[in-house]
């Protein structure tokens, strides 16, 4: 509790509240809302009620909150992009069907009806196979960029000043 009185930091139990200073403003962390609600059980989640055969029997729950959910957020209105496909040599098209055919026999993929889709391409490396190349830029477009500024580097090193390992 040392670093409490070193910090000046200020807890309020009764609002489950944590006042920090940090550079002449003060920071405040409140209780997460989120954190009474109820555990979701396995039978909650869609994916793993439609699609039993890819988990195993013996399934030990689910993964643990975590503090950021990965969502890719889509800019307002978008409409789903799917481009006609890239015309192919015939030695491309077998480069494709077998690779297609590999990836589905392993479960990587499966067939879709999403109304989403990138086209294919190929790229020959220098041994002369071939190397599948999905155009995302058209669907990337449409998702909204996640810019946050960079801390500065001595900002960091500040933080750390006295710390020890």
């Amino acid at each position: 509790m040392d670093w409490l009185v070193e910090r000046d930091d200020l807890i309020v139990y009764g609002r489950k509240e944590v006042y920090v200073p940090y550079r002449n403003k003060t920071l405040v962390v409140k209780r997460d809302s989120g954190v009474y609600r109820l555990k979701k059980q396995l039978q909650d989640v869609p994916v793993i009620c439609n699609f039993p055969d890819v988990f195993p029997d013996d399934l030990p729950g689910l993964p643990p909150p975590r503090q950021v959910e990965f969502k890719i957020e889509l800019i307002p209105d978008a409409a789903p992009v799917a481009c006609a496909p890239y015309r192919l040599a015939p030695s491309e098209l077998k480069e494709l069907s077998d690779q297609l055919k590999e990836l589905s026999e392993k479960g990587f993929i499966r067939l879709s009806s999403s109304p989403w889709g990138a086209p294919v391409l190929y790229m020959k490396k220098k041994n002369e196979s071939f190397r599948m190349c999905i155009d995302y830029r058209e669907l990337n477009k449409l998702t909204v960029k996640n810019w946050y500024p960079l801390s500065r580097i001595d900002d960091l090193f500040d933080q750390l000043q006295g710390s020890s390992v």
